[in-house]
């Protein structure tokens, strides 16, 4: 057996995880588990990039030695570098405002059909094109050499190599997915150099290996190579996904939902970007067809406001309360930003001639129902926009230790939910490094691994999907 690590970052904690695996076996427990708090500066909200990378060197020492690192996080966000290398301040967090009505003056020079035309990713305010529209004038981008997407700058700092992990990048809407490489036309009509870019990785690329500083603090015996994954965390919990054929769709749960299918080429059309879906690039030549949801945001957020009461106890109450009572649109971008959510909540129930709910409970069940009634929308969706029909709805992620959830997605969609496993964006981490060290095989033979090791559990739906229907009816006849 050999044995990887898996730095796996997302918006709330990061955690790094090592695997061992063997001709039959794929094992993993967790080294290290840390806390990932953006800090809102004069400047605007950041990210903590100096904490999370301390919090990478204490995860490697704590797994102690392996035979390979992989780094995945969440995408759209960057660091950029000066001639020297060195970091030009923190990397801007992706709920900042700075993107506040930067998507029209984009369309006004690249029409909104035609940037979907060409790069097939949904609309969302933070995507790094916009991103870097609203930073054209700064400081730090006049200065910059390099950028660098989170993951590739921790990889950076482990290495000293840099390069540019294509999953991750396919997020930024300056890749064509058809040609799986960067979009020259767009990026030249929108003044981007894409010069600032390294070089494209695949997963399962060598990164490079750990510095000697590195190796120094984390009391690791050299040399100890990187590895390029499947960066974006989404892309390393699809390959995770424990299905059989192609005829499944997944729903990626944790502070986002991002649910959709597993295609073979993009779907490009005007109905696919009314829709909102996004065409993002996985494993093997796969486009990962999606919505994103707000997902379980919407109920840390309140958790949070509420002084963080005990989880369990809270999900308990919430089955109580009667089903569908109140919906909102798990999706609306007004949800983004922190703060006040439980208020926001029931102000958008009221505004839709809907009951506001009042108490945590009520507002848990709104939330959890929303999210339900917004994965039946999304997977209905893309069945039918991609012309795949599917027989099962594959839950990974951190929402599989939510029965509830997990049991009301069942309903929802009329179709059974196959829960686990909860590490997926971690294990399929350590796939793409087994698999490029030759102790797996392609992703089918990944995906028959997982179904062999990883405990799943079932849901089949319950009762009619007419209610589901109706309350859907609520937010699409406003």
């Amino acid at each position: 057996m050999k044995s990887y690590a898996a730095v796996d970052l997302g918006a709330s904690s990061g955690r790094v995880m090592v695997g061992r695996v063997g001709p039959d076996s794929l094992e993993l427990a967790e080294a290290h588990r840390f806390a990932n708090r953006p800090v809102r500066t004069p400047e605007g909200l950041r990210w903590d990039i100096l904490s999370l990378y301390g919090g990478v060197l204490d995860g490697l020492r704590a797994a102690g030695q392996v035979d390979s690192v992989g780094i995945d996080s969440w995408a759209v966000d960057y660091g950029l570098l000066d001639t020297d290398g060195a970091l030009l301040g923190n990397p801007v967090h992706y709920r900042d405002s700075r993107t506040d009505g930067v998507a029209e003056k984009v369309w006004a020079t690249v029409p909104a059909e035609e940037l979907y035309a060409a790069t097939g990713l949904q609309y969302a305010p933070f995507n790094t094109l916009y991103q870097l529209t609203a930073a054209r004038s700064s400081a730090q981008l006049t200065q910059a050499e390099r950028l660098l997407l989170i993951p590739d700058l921790l990889t950076y700092w482990l290495t000293g190599e840099q390069g540019t992990e294509l999953t991750n990048a396919s997020t930024t809407q300056l890749i064509d997915p058809r040609t799986r490489g960067w979009s020259y036309d767009i990026a030249a009509r929108l003044g981007i150099d894409l010069d600032l870019f390294a070089p494209l990785r695949q997963p399962g690329d060598p990164a490079g290996v750990l510095r000697p500083e590195v190796l120094e603090e984390t009391g690791l015996a050299g040399p100890v190579p990187v590895t390029a994954v499947g960066s974006h965390d989404t892309a390393s919990a699809v390959a995770a996904v424990p299905a059989g054929g192609e005829r499944f769709a997944y729903i990626c749960t944790g502070t986002w939902s991002l649910a959709g299918l597993e295609l073979d080429a993009p779907v490009l059309t005007e109905e696919s970007r009314a829709a909102n879906f996004t065409n993002e690039l996985g494993l093997d030549g796969t486009v990962r067809y999606l919505r994103n949801i707000m997902g379980l945001w919407l109920l840390q957020e309140c958790v949070r406001a509420w002084g963080e009461p005990e989880l369990g106890a809270l999900l308990l109450d919430a089955a109580k309360v009667p089903a569908l009572r109140s919906v909102v649109d798990a999706g609306d971008a007004a949800f983004l930003a922190p703060g006040r959510m439980p208020e926001r909540i029931a102000e958008a129930c009221r505004a839709s001639g809907q009951p506001g709910p009042a108490s945590p409970a009520e507002i848990t069940r709104c939330i959890l129902d929303s999210l339900a009634l917004a994965h039946r929308r999304a997977i209905a969706d893309a069945q039918r926009l991609a012309g795949h029909p599917v027989d099962v709805v594959h839950v990974v992620g951190g929402g599989t230790r939510n029965a509830l959830l997990c049991q009301l997605t069942a309903d929802a969609c009329g179709l059974p939910v196959v829960a686990g496993p909860t590490e997926a964006a971690a294990l399929g981490n350590v796939l793409v490094q087994a698999r490029a060290h030759g102790l797996v095989g392609d992703l089918a033979d990944g995906r028959r691994l997982l179904t062999r090791t990883q405990p799943l559990t079932r849901y089949e739906p319950q009762g009619d999907t007419a209610p589901w229907r109706e309350a859907e009816a609520r937010l699409t006849d406003r």
